[in-house]
């Protein structure tokens, strides 16, 4: 019987070669490979650098859509005029789970007047104009049946107007002082004063809350558009960080999966009942472990010996 082998002295000398080794030069040449593979990396798919979406540069690319907005927000026919909670209180708004209203129980948290809010405190905000005081005065003067028959003629003659220098110029009609205020709103916009009116708001330190302006530009054609054109639009699977075929917030498509088929995909209360339908599916994800049937699927799948087969064949042999 032959002995074992010792084991190798590791405190004596190496018996064999010696190379010249440069340790700096390896790292240089690494450092160079890498900064070039980044750079080369971020230039085929870095995330795209487009610009923002601003009420300025919807006021400036597409002023008759934004005026049209404008006047729907300031006869209060818009759609987050009439949205429900939390913006306002507009019976019949709210969206359903059977008989269960939880929309109307969550209450109006963030109180929404549209006229208020998007056209008259900021137009009040303009100083030195006597013409647009006048006008907001007489407005707000009027009964509410006139006040809906300015809004209406100068809603109906905005696609027959033209736009000089960014002035709106409109068939003759009667259009009270409504015509007047949209001018100044345009110019206000088209300025980005309004961008930083509506954010501001009442609160005139902190300037970070963006909902009125997002509400705002959600209410026109333009904002959809540009995002129709990045694929970003709910039909489009678009809810992610990146815009174009970039990748991005892929686990949400469970979530936008739902708004594409039927029932939800018509359903006046898609949002709340496709809600209620993930909660449903989440808790059943989470109680995994305690259904019987479920719990016991991966033993008599097998799956894992197909993925851990090395390790069992090892241990059968």
């Amino acid at each position: 019987m032959s002995p074992a082998p010792s084991a190798p002295d590791d405190s004596a000398p190496w018996p064999g070669p010696f190379v010249r080794y440069d340790l700096v030069k390896e790292f240089v040449v690494a450092l160079v490979v890498m900064a070039a593979l980044a750079v080369a990396l971020t230039i085929l798919f870095s995330s795209p650098d487009d610009s923002p979406t601003t009420i300025q540069s919807w006021a400036q690319a597409d002023p008759g859509d934004f005026l049209t907005t404008a006047v729907t927000e300031l006869n209060g026919t818009s759609e987050i005029a009439e949205y429900g909670p939390p913006y306002s209180s507009t019976p019949e708004a709210t969206q359903k789970i059977g008989p269960l209203d939880l929309q109307k129980w969550a209450g109006v948290k963030i109180p929404i007047d549209t006229a208020q809010n998007y056209v008259i405190e900021p137009l009040g905000e303009i100083p030195a104009d006597p013409q647009l005081k006048a006008a907001l005065q007489a407005y707000q003067a009027a009964p509410p049946k006139l006040q809906e028959a300015w809004t209406g003629a100068y809603e109906e003659a905005l696609p027959e107007a033209r736009f000089v220098r960014g002035v709106p110029i409109l068939p003759a009609g009667r259009y009270g002082p409504v015509a007047p205020m949209m001018a100044a709103l345009l110019g206000l916009a088209q300025s980005g004063g309004l961008d930083g009116a509506l954010v501001a708001g009442n609160h005139r330190f902190y300037q970070t809350n963006y909902t009125k302006p997002l509400l705002f530009l959600s209410g026109g054609g333009y904002f959809e558009e540009r995002a129709e054109g990045q694929h970003l639009l709910g039909t489009q699977w678009g809810m992610m960080n990146e815009t174009g075929s970039y990748p991005g917030q892929v686990w949400l498509w469970l979530y936008t999966f739902w708004y594409q088929v039927e029932p939800f995909k018509e359903s006046p209360n898609a949002d709340a009942l496709i809600f209620a339908l993930m909660g449903v599916l989440s808790l059943a994800f989470i109680c995994i472990p305690f259904i019987p049937g479920v719990r016991t699927l991966p033993r008599h799948l097998r799956v894992y010996r197909a993925i851990w087969r090395d390790h069992y064949r090892e241990g059968e042999s």
